[in-house]
Formats: C-alpha cells, sequence, structure tokens
C-alpha cells in the first residue's frame, strides 16, 4: 500500500505522514528533507541554491545518512529547498530514489508536493493537506518561538505565500493536488482530529478497492 501525502509548508502533511505510517506500520519518508540536504551541501561547497550544476552535483553525491541533521528541519533550510526543486535536474536525479523507496515491499508513506502527481501517480491512496496561510504561518510561528528563534507572524507569513507561489507556479513538477486526491483542510482541526480524519480517507479508498 502506497500512500502520498501532498501539501504545502505548515499544512501538517509530515506529521500525518508519520502518524499514518505508525498506524500501518510502514515506513515514511519525507521527502522535502531530500531537497534541504541538497541546498545545504551547496551552501556548504560556498555555491548558490539556483546553480544548477553545483545543486545536482549535490544531489548526486547526496549522503542520506544526513537527513537527521536537525537543521534540515528550519524554515530558512525551507526557503533553500524550494529553490533548489525548481531545478528539473535535481528533481530527475531524487526520483529514482523516492521510487524506489515507494516501491519496498508492503509499500510506504511519503510526503511532500509532488508525490501524487509525479512521484507515485498510481499510489493507493492520496491526500492534498492544505491550511490557510494564516494558520499555517501561525503553526510555523509556535515552532520557531519554541525553539527560542526570535521572529514575527509578518515575516513568517510573507515566507510561507512566497514559498507557496514558487512551489506552484514553477515548470517541472509543481505542487497541485492530484486529479484523484482526497483534500484535507486542516486548518480547524488539530493534530488528533487531522489524524482521524486522514484514517477515514484511507480507509474509505481502501474499501472501495477491495470492493
Amino acid at each position: 500500500m502506497i500512500i502520498a501525502i501532498d501539501g504545502p509548508a505548515a499544512s501538517g502533511k509530515g506529521t500525518l505522514a508519520r502518524r499514518i505510517a505508525a498506524h500501518w506500520v510502514l515506513p515514511c519518508l519525507d521527502t522535502g528533507l531530500l531537497y534541504r540536504a541538497v541546498a545545504r551541501d551547496v551552501v556548504a561547497a560556498s555555491f548558490r541554491p539556483a546553480d544548477p550544476w553545483a545543486a545536482l552535483a549535490a544531489a548526486r553525491g547526496l549522503d542520506l545518512a544526513g537527513l537527521s541533521d536537525p537543521d534540515l528541519r528550519t524554515p530558512a533550510a525551507g526557503d533553500l529547498a524550494s529553490i533548489v526543486a525548481r531545478i528539473p535536474q535535481v528533481r530527475a536525479a531524487l526520483l529514482s530514489y523516492q521510487r524506489n523507496f515507494a516501491a519496498q515491499p508492503g509499500g510506504a508513506v511519503l510526503d511532500g508536493r509532488d508525490i501524487g502527481t509525479v512521484v507515485c501517480p498510481e499510489a493507493d491512496v492520496k491526500i492534498y493537506v492544505t491550511a490557510s496561510a494564516e494558520v499555517r504561518a501561525d503553526r510555523r510561528l509556535r515552532e520557531c518561538l519554541a525553539r527560542g528563534e526570535n521572529v514575527s507572524f509578518e515575516h513568517i507569513l510573507a515566507d510561507i505565500l512566497r514559498r507557496d507561489e514558487r512551489d506552484s507556479s514553477r515548470d517541472n513538477a509543481p505542487m497541485r493536488p492530484a486529479h484523484d486526491a482526497d483534500l484535507l483542510d486542516t486548518s480547524d482541526l488539530d493534530i488528533e482530529a487531522a489524524f482521524d480524519a486522514a484514517v477515514g480517507l484511507i480507509k474509505r479508498k481502501i474499501g472501495q478497492q477491495g470492493a
């Protein structure tokens, strides 16, 4: 069973993906970490994130053991990731790894922005998780404050809107719901309610396939 979880930044898709993977005892991949790690390595090599050749070299030489780096979870890393993610060569270099992960015996859960449309278009279940920009900015603000970072709501909201525009307008694999994805708006849901809703969607989809 392959479950694709897509959506914009701070929509809650990552938390949902991990909860869903634990519930069905499936491996889980946050594909955004791949792009964050590529961006990190490009900057560490003193190149610009938008440099296609430097980004491609970083993608091809990516050390997957480095995905546990806590710095990859910061908003700054996410912003840089959305820059390298626009580079078609980088997306192509990382595509086979993502598809191999999904092809594991028993299946997998993958979350990102193009899982249901490009990485796993034949996924058994596709959920597009969204929330209003203001709600997502508030969530990200609380995460940053918990880490002791001094940021403002206005700055985070502007960053989220900029990332939404960048991710949805890129020519290669733009962020958008798959035509057969179930939409899950978490604007008014806490994690437990969102998880319950997602489990209900998955069980319904599985039931339909088995009918």
